[in-house]
């Protein structure tokens, strides 16, 4: 297939790219910089993307977005926003008017759709949350209209905690639970929904070649675990003790109480029921095996 691929140079996106093409797949990366021979130039923010050197893709994977790893100021807030909203429904526009247009977009959402729901299970049947992170997820999939619309398969990867030794939020992680000072943060008692980078790909890989899987679709591993849980799975994973508590207070303090409340203190028990019912099978399904195989790669 001919798979055209936004953020290509992230963690997720570079490893699906790298996939994709060592299956035999002609990847086409759409950019946002200078673009290369076979790339495609895009800028969502002023609405312009190279139409045609899209013709003729099979499917499209849209990865693209700012990262949530910042103040949440209200023009931090907007940056998130501004470029999940902008740049789906640029993409979905252009993807529509394609003749032909591709088969299938493959559209990043998060877990974050749920809001902070405490122990409760939650699969893809589960009524949307509140706060900012479950708005931005709402108005980023709903973007997506335009390629729905024009008959394309629109699946929603709404994708947990990526678990990588190279990158994501596990990194900075290994440094500290390294030097012994690992820990829970508040009470720990918030679940972690989490998936290993390579089901991520797996996953997204699987969600443009299964052709029944359409609309929101959870990668996360079928076992969420308290944030208590992971930590004490980090440092045996690590060797290392983990004695530290981070305070609630001091999380709040830091990094805001809006970004410390939804990302770190609240959770989401998130379950992978459409993707397991598809067909795909999962290469991490518990978080020991999962963190014993990236913090040593």
């Amino acid at each position: 297939m001919r798979i055209a691929v936004t953020g290509s140079t992230g963690l997720i996106g570079s490893a699906l790219a790298t996939a994709l093409g060592d299956a035999g797949h002609e990847v086409v990366r759409v950019v946002r910089g200078d673009a290369g021979p076979h790339d495609v130039h895009w800028d969502p923010a002023a609405g312009s993307i190279d139409a045609a050197r899209l013709a003729g893709i099979d499917a499209a994977v849209h990865l693209a977005g700012a990262s949530i790893l910042r103040r949440w100021t209200p023009a931090g807030k907007a940056a998130v926003l501004d470029s999940r909203v902008q740049g789906t429904s640029l993409l979905a526009r252009t993807l529509a008017a394609l003749d032909p247009a591709p088969k299938v977009l493959v559209s990043g959402s998060a877990i974050g759709w749920y809001g902070v729901r405490g122990a409760e299970e939650l699969d893809e049947s589960s009524r949307p949350g509140s706060g900012f992170l479950a708005d931005v997820c709402r108005q980023w999939e709903a973007a997506a209209a335009p390629a729905q619309e024009a008959g394309i398969r629109t699946v929603f990867a709404r994708t947990g905690v990526v678990q990588s030794g190279h990158g994501g939020a596990l990194k900075p992680q290994k440094l500290v639970w390294s030097l012994g000072l690992g820990g829970r943060l508040g009470d720990g008692r918030q679940y972690v929904s989490w998936i290993s980078l390579d089901d991520e790909v797996g996953a997204l890989v699987h969600a443009l070649t299964a052709d029944g899987l359409e609309g929101p679709v959870n990668l996360t591993a079928p076992a969420p675990a308290t944030n208590a849980e992971f930590t004490r799975s980090l440092g045996r994973a690590l060797h290392r003790p983990t004695p530290m508590v981070v305070p609630a207070f001091a999380l709040r303090t830091v990094l805001g109480a809006e970004l410390a409340d939804q990302m770190l203190l609240g959770g989401q028990r998130v379950l992978p029921h459409a993707l397991e019912a598809s067909g795909y099978t999962f290469r991490h399904r518990d978080l020991d095996s999962c963190l014993a195989d990236v913090v040593h790669r």
